[in-house]
Formats: structure tokens, C-alpha cells, sequence
């Protein structure tokens, strides 16, 4: 079932590579920015964005700050690579990779982001659990994403929508402080972000 998911997952993002900026830059910028702005990033500092996609957090990193950004698909990293190269950005190394395994030693990241991929993942929980692995004590984790509605009218609408939404490569069902608790995070801060504040943002710190 793993694997049939996943399946389903690069072949969403490989048919909507192409349209992706199009599609979801303006309309879910304004979080992205308050997510990066989150991170209280330092000069020289080393992050890790999972879920990189097609690059469009990249100019918003201060240019003195190391990157490295990992994605599952082949077609998002090429656009992102192009944005690497447009932007003349030395200072990042773009890899693909499983988010539920990933290929770094415990504690080596100043801090991690993950925007808009919690949900498009099949396995949110380990995903949790190796970003917290890879973060260095004290460092933070920043997650931007859909999660589901405490309003129970707009949670019963979620739910119907999930089988369809998870054919197209993310889920709407999600519950934040479950999600959280069960990966062993605690919220530090949370905001809400984008349009009718319908995404939430969360700051934790390592510990």
C-alpha cells in the first residue's frame, strides 16, 4: 500500500510540475514568507527544506545561510534547479529523497522546514519523526500546512473530500495536535496563515 501511494504521489507532482508556479505561488506566498521568517535563520546556518518542489522558497533564504532541499519527484527538483541556476545560488544542494527516510546524520541541521508537504506525504508521522532526528537540539522545525478544521460542519466536508484529495496526491484530514503529539513535537508557535487564515503555521523547538 506504501508504495502504490507513493506511486500515486510522483505521478500527481510529474503531471502538475509543469503548472505548479502557476497554480500555487501567489495564492500560498504569504505563509511561505511568514514560514521562512520563522526560522530565525543565522548567518552560516544549515537547513533543510523537505518538500522542496519546484523551488518556491528559494529567494526568500537570506543569501548567507547554507540549503539543502530534498523532494521525492524528479520533475519538481528539475524546476528547481533552474530557479538554483537562474537565481545564481551557490549555497544550495538539491537531492531526491524519501522524507520518511532521510539520508542525514542525527542532529546535522541548524533548523528544517516543511511547507504544504505534511499532507502529501503517506506517512506524516515518520516524516515528523526524521525531521525531528535531523535537527539539531534547540534548532527549529517550521511546518506550513493544511490541517483539519476544528469547525465540524467544514471537518465533515474534509472528510468526504479525503478519498478524492488523496488521489491527487495530498489529504485534507489531517489533525495537527495529534500529528504532533504522536511524533514527539510540541508547538512553541502557531499562527494562522493565507487565505481566510485557512493554513495553519507551527514553530517547534527541538528538544
Amino acid at each position: 500500500m506504501r508504495a502504490l501511494e507513493y506511486k500515486q504521489i510522483k505521478r500527481a507532482y510529474a503531471v502538475m510540475s509543469p503548472m505548479y508556479d502557476l497554480l500555487f505561488d501567489k495564492i500560498f506566498h504569504p505563509g511561505r514568507v511568514a514560514a521562512v521568517q520563522l526560522l530565525g535563520v543565522k548567518p552560516n546556518d544549515l537547513m533543510l527544506e523537505v518538500g522542496i518542489g519546484t523551488g518556491l522558497n528559494l529567494p526568500l533564504y537570506p543569501i548567507d545561510c547554507r540549503l539543502v532541499g530534498i523532494d521525492l519527484s524528479h520533475q519538481m527538483l528539475k524546476k528547481a534547479r533552474e530557479k538554483v541556476r537562474e537565481y545564481g545560488m551557490n549555497n544550495v544542494t538539491l537531492k531526491v529523497m524519501d522524507a520518511s527516510k532521510l539520508e542525514f546524520p542525527d542532529e546535522h541541521f541548524d533548523h528544517v522546514l516543511a511547507t504544504y508537504v505534511i499532507s502529501a506525504v503517506p506517512e506524516p508521522v515518520q516524516v515528523l519523526r526524521e525531521i525531528k532526528r535531523v535537527c539539531k537540539k534547540k534548532g527549529h522545525i517550521v511546518i506550513l500546512n493544511h490541517f483539519k478544521s476544528e469547525n465540524p460542519v467544514i471537518g465533515a466536508f474534509e472528510e468526504l473530500m479525503a478519498p478524492l484529495c488523496s488521489q491527487l496526491g495530498f489529504k485534507t484530514d489531517l489533525k495537527l495536535m495529534p500529528l504532533l503529539k504522536e511524533a514527539g513535537l510540541t508547538t512553541e508557535q502557531l499562527h494562522r496563515v493565507n487565505l481566510l487564515n485557512g493554513w495553519r503555521l507551527v514553530r517547534c523547538i527541538n528538544d
